[in-house]
Order: structure tokens, then sequence, then C-alpha cells
């Protein structure tokens, strides 16, 4: 009698753990805290409940993200463009609204505004156009930076100074 054939090597029905997630980035920071930034950050993070229920935060989340509104505010943006940035396109069901905050926040900072150097365009180099020129000889058109003779008749001359220089 023969033996039973090998079993086929098994396959784990649960897979393997993946790789660790990166890291999350931090918050961003302002990059001069101010009283009045911390204050107007605070208030809009406050704010939010009125205009979105499921964003009651508590004391110690408003602390932890008003740097990072801070952050914005400094860049300039607008208070109603950071609190339509936080609240729309919410997903559904919203389990954790912190860190939606909190990636958004970081996520979607706008960059610093340029300054008025930087909107300045640069010189274009300047394009040098070579002129026309008539030929002394054949009154053809041809460019050149002084006045002569077109490339034929030049040829034609250098030809013809060449026979002479050979019969001599």
């Amino acid at each position: 009698m023969q033996p039973p054939p090998p079993a086929p090597p098994s396959v784990p029905l649960v897979p393997p753990p993946t790789a660790p997630k990166p890291p999350r980035p931090p918050l961003p920071q302002p990059g001069t805290p101010t009283t009045e930034l911390d204050r107007a950050a605070t208030a809009l993070l406050s704010d939010l409940r009125r205009h979105a229920p499921r964003f009651t935060l508590s004391e110690g989340d408003i602390r932890q993200l008003a740097p990072a509104v801070a952050a914005w505010l400094e860049r300039e943006a607008h208070p109603d463009a950071i609190r339509r940035t936080l609240t729309d396109d919410l997903p559904q069901p919203l389990r954790h609204p912190v860190k939606l905050l909190r990636h958004r926040l970081t996520a979607l900072l706008p960059p610093p505004l340029p300054g008025a150097c930087d909107l300045v365009v640069p010189a274009r180099p300047r394009v040098v156009v070579t002129p026309f020129q008539t030929c002394d000889d054949c009154d053809r058109a041809f460019r050149s930076p002084a006045p002569g003779h077109c490339r034929d008749c030049r040829e034609t001359r250098e030809h013809r100074g060449a026979d002479v220089h050979t019969a001599a």
C-alpha cells in the first residue's frame, strides 16, 4: 500500500502583520506665537460646534489643536476658510473628530503667502536681433551686424580671388 501524498503547504488564514505605520507628522506650529494668535485660534476651535455639532471639543483638545490653527492664521488664512476646511465633506460616520481635525490641520496647511519681491516677474533676457543689410554688389537683403556683401557675392569674390592667385 502506498503512503498518502504529502499535504500541500498550509496557507495561514490570518495575514501577517503589516509593516509598522510611519509616525504621524507633528502639528504645525506658528513661527512667532503670540497671545492674539492663540486667542483667535482657541476661539475658532471653540466656535466649531456652532457650525458642526459633531465638533464639540474638550478644553484639552482645543489646547492641543490651537497652535496648528495659529499657524494657519499666521499664514493669513481667513477664519471662515479654516472653518470650511475643517468642517466640510465629513466622513460618515465621524468617529474621531479630533483625529480628523489634526489630520486636516496638518495635511492641508497652506503655504505662506509670497512677499512682494517674490511676485515680481523676472526680467527676460534681451534678444539681440541682427539687422538686415543690403549687399553692396547685388542689392540682396541679408542679416549681418555690419554692411558689406551677401554670402553669394562673398563666395564669388573669394573664388575669383583664388583664380587670380592660381593664374599668377
